[in-house]
């Protein structure tokens, strides 16, 4: 996988918005915080239009964000928030000059179609990471992560023992993202090659029957085949009916995936939470699984 440069301090990080809309006191956090890093910023007008439930049609954010990626000046693009909407415009972009001067990507959640499209298509490391929306609540720890990424010195990290886990070591690239994205992917141009690969699966506000459905079609699909393991982020706001499915999000997800003897890491930082640490997509890192707990590092540095 190719890995856009590491940012320098002064270099300019633009601010996009392909998805939900956002009012401009939702970014002021962010601008004070990049700046802080020793970064500049760049806020387009573009990014607080307004159409519905979208940051502007599907034209004008297709449009704003084709500019920035075309735009070598730009380090970095930091997506503002997710909600949705990418999907709608990821057919409409010219990757073109992307591909051949390319600049880092960062968020997650709806952000994952970018995550996902990246990989399959330019084999292009992306940052799934907080983003602008949810600062104000991150922990410091999460922030910092994400710009020693962008630095070039990604983070291992250590996990406690879930019970839900899976022993054992794995080594892989890094794909993945939030399952509702990924499960709407499924069959089309964008959904990543998930073969000896490490995946990542995290979501928000979906209702428990929903988890075992998608992850049943993802079974159905052969995406559990091949992979070398498993990382399970934030499980948040999970919904149940009346009538209670039984079973946690990670428990569903685990109890699926029963026959297979690949690791599997429950209560990975990263998702719908406050320490929502950085992690690149398309990145190869080991993971290792034991009794006493899970770590998951990169297996090469960054230079």
């Amino acid at each position: 996988m190719r890995m856009p440069p590491v940012l320098q301090k002064g270099d300019i990080i633009a601010l996009a918005a392909p998805a939900r809309y956002l009012d401009e006191q939702d970014v002021e956090h962010a601008l004070a915080l990049v700046r802080n890093e020793g970064f500049n910023i760049r806020t387009d007008r573009d990014i607080y239009l307004k159409n519905n439930t979208f940051a502007g049609t599907d034209q004008e954010r297709c449009a704003h964000l084709q500019k920035l990626l075309d735009d070598d000046v730009v380090k970095a693009i930091l997506f503002v928030r997710g909600g949705y909407g990418s999907v709608r415009i990821i057919d409409l972009l010219d990757f073109t000059r992307f591909s051949q001067r390319p600049k880092w990507l960062i968020g997650y959640s709806d952000i994952t179609v970018f995550h996902a499209h990246l990989q399959r298509q330019f084999a292009m490391q992306s940052l799934h990471a907080s983003m602008p929306i949810n600062f104000p609540t991150n922990t410091p720890a999460a922030l910092s992560s994400l710009f020693a990424c962008l630095q070039g010195h990604p983070e291992s990290y250590a996990v406690t023992a879930h019970p839900a886990n899976r022993r054992g070591t794995a080594s892989g690239i890094l794909t993945g993202g939030n399952l509702s994205v990924l499960y709407s992917l499924l069959g089309s141009c964008s959904f990543p090659d998930t073969k000896d690969a490490i995946l990542f699966l995290e979501d928000i506000d979906e209702y428990l029957y929903h988890i075992d459905r998608m992850i049943i079609a993802l079974k159905r699909a052969g995406v559990f085949e091949h992979i070398a393991g498993l990382v399970i982020g934030g499980m948040t706001g999970m919904k149940d009916n009346t009538i209670r499915f039984g079973h946690s999000a990670e428990e569903i997800i685990t109890e699926q995936l029963q026959d297979f003897s690949f690791p599997v890491c429950c209560g990975f930082p990263a998702g719908h939470i406050s320490d929502n640490r950085a992690l690149i997509m398309g990145r190869r890192y080991t993971l290792e699984v034991g009794d006493s707990g899970a770590s998951l590092r990169p297996a090469e540095e960054i230079t």
